[in-house]
């Protein structure tokens, strides 16, 4: 019954991190499902035409045709907009 006992061990352990291994693996694909929704949204938000025009105006400093653009010296876009 011993020598049983003692050779049953590592099949268990083997078993009980194989175990472990999935459940990491689960749950970091399911961290990346979220990400893939998140970046899908963020997609379909960079299609839409008043979402590019916003951005380049804030990132990029363009203007529309027949505006003026006035540049106030010392003050920088905010890069949380870009």
């Amino acid at each position: 019954m011993t020598v049983l006992a003692v050779m049953a061990i590592v099949p268990i352990r083997r078993y009980l991190d194989q175990r472990s291994a999935i459940a990491d693996i689960e749950r970091r694909a399911a961290e990346l499902e979220a990400e893939n929704a998140d970046l899908r949204v963020e997609i379909s938000r960079l299609h839409d035409p008043a979402e590019l025009e916003k951005l380049a105006r804030a990132c990029l400093g363009m203007v529309g045709p027949g505006e003026v653009a006035f540049v106030i010296p010392g003050q920088t876009a905010d890069p949380s907009e870009c």
